[in-house]
């Protein structure tokens, strides 16, 4: 259906402006300060909300095939439209692991039918499946995902052939989760001694350390130098770490870049006494200093897009001790916002989230025809009203596992309503069925 939005203060290549949007066949068509209806248009009143273009969340853990207890796609797709992304990329440590060509697009024919946001998958890679990773069509895929350190799952890749077998053949992206397994055993070792099976939660950060992320880090930075390859270092976490990366080139020319995640941005290690397993998360959220450090890398460029990392597990499962209880935690219907509450605290600007939740994503994986309001392009916008919504809880929380560690928090933005290819699929609370994502399609490498 066409439709056009009238009035909004878009958001778009760092600039802030009121103008009308005119949609038909899913695409953006014209972008005036004052457009005609034609007929047979819906005509949508955006005066006083922001129009942005839709975040592109390039790392989501939405636990299908296997771990449906968590989460699927269509649930988690849900709580990321309610939070504007209108696009995701997905990890591949479901059961069984996407470790083969056909468990790939396995994923991708449950996303076909379910998603309600743009999708695409990584492949995955482990000690013993480089061929079947070198046979993976790079144009079709957002990249190759290394666990460098294990995880959830068991996808860690620690030979050493491999890894260099990785950087040097593999054409496409290669997406790392950096922490040094030798590091993190360690420390464990030296905490069960002293505490047995009652570790605290706040032993989490002096686990999986600032050593364990950086020399993880630091070699896959220099495996990338070496071969020539193109790095993603996910989810940085610690302030040294940064200093790994570069900011004198720009984004579409850089081999090596790196993401923050929203929970590293807002909470520290002095939220472990309230927030527990609640914020368990790997790599774990640390210090204030690395907080301010990961800070200062994104608003200078050092860092380069913001994602959410959203792993649901159940509430039971997090309510488990420390050394049960898995790490990781829904994020997707909140990241925004939250982001959004860094805005009005002065920390970034608008048009900076904009830059890193949707333009940075477009450019470095180079997705085709997305992530920017530009005439031409899909149509995946997030409205957002400049104030307060209702408080975080269960009782409004979309994830399949029914809980937020934002619980308890009003953000001061709220999202109006989303549309992804031009289908509006939340509003005003609601979610609107009957239209699925696409599948992302990339330029060439």
């Amino acid at each position: 259906m066409k439709k056009i939005l009238r009035n909004g203060t878009i958001i778009n290549e760092g600039k802030k402006f009121v103008a009308d949007i005119y949609i038909s066949n899913g695409r953006i068509e014209k972008i005036a300060n004052q457009i005609d209806l034609p007929e047979n248009v819906e005509e949508i009143d955006a005066t006083g909300l922001f129009i942005l273009p839709g975040c592109i969340d390039d790392q989501v853990h939405f636990r299908e095939p296997g771990l449906t207890h968590k989460g699927n796609i269509f649930t988690e797709s849900r709580a990321a439209v309610a939070g504007g992304i209108t696009s995701f990329m997905e990890m591949p440590n479901t059961v069984p692991n996407a470790l083969t060509q056909e468990l790939l697009e396995d994923k991708y024919q449950i996303a076909s039918q379910t998603a309600l946001a743009n999708y695409s998958f990584f492949m995955g890679a482990s000690n013993d499946n480089l061929e079947e990773v070198l046979k993976t069509d790079t144009s079709k895929i957002c990249g190759v995902k290394v666990f460098m350190g294990s995880s959830t799952g068991n996808m860690l890749v620690d030979k050493e052939s491999v890894l260099e077998g990785l950087f040097s053949r593999v054409g496409a992206l290669i997406a790392t989760h950096c922490e040094d397994e030798h590091t993190v055993k360690t420390n464990l070792a030296l905490f069960q001694a002293k505490y047995g099976d009652h570790i605290p939660v706040s032993a989490h950060p002096l686990i999986r350390n600032e050593e364990a992320c950086y020399l993880s880090s630091s070699k896959a930075v220099a495996l990338a130098k070496k071969h020539k390859a193109r790095l993603h270092i996910l989810h940085i976490s610690t302030e040294k770490e940064t200093h790994l990366f570069g900011n004198t080139l720009p984004l579409e020319q850089k081999l090596i870049t790196a993401e923050a995640c929203v929970h590293h941005l807002w909470f520290s290690d002095a939220d472990y006494q309230e927030k527990g397993n609640f914020i368990k998360w790997n790599p774990a959220v640390k210090t204030t200093t690395d907080r301010e450090g990961i800070w200062k890398a994104l608003l200078d460029d050092r860092i380069d897009v913001i994602a959410t990392d959203h792993a649901p597990h159940t509430l039971e499962e997090k309510s488990n001790p420390y050394l049960s209880a898995p790490s990781g935690g829904p994020l997707v219907q909140h990241a925004l916002v939250a982001m959004l509450d860094k805005v009005k605290e002065g920390i970034i600007s608008i048009e900076r989230v904009v830059e890193k939740m949707a333009h940075a994503p477009a450019i470095l994986f180079k997705i085709e025809n997305r992530g920017f309001i530009r005439e031409g392009y899909h149509a995946d916008l997030v409205l957002v009203k400049p104030a307060a919504g209702e408080p975080v809880s269960k009782s409004n929380v979309l994830y399949k596992c029914g809980w937020s560690p934002f619980e308890g928090h009003q953000f001061s933005h709220s999202i109006h309503s989303t549309f992804v290819n031009g289908n509006c699929v939340y509003a005003n609370g609601q979610i609107h069925e009957g239209s699925n994502g696409e599948r992302l399609s990339f330029s060439p490498r």
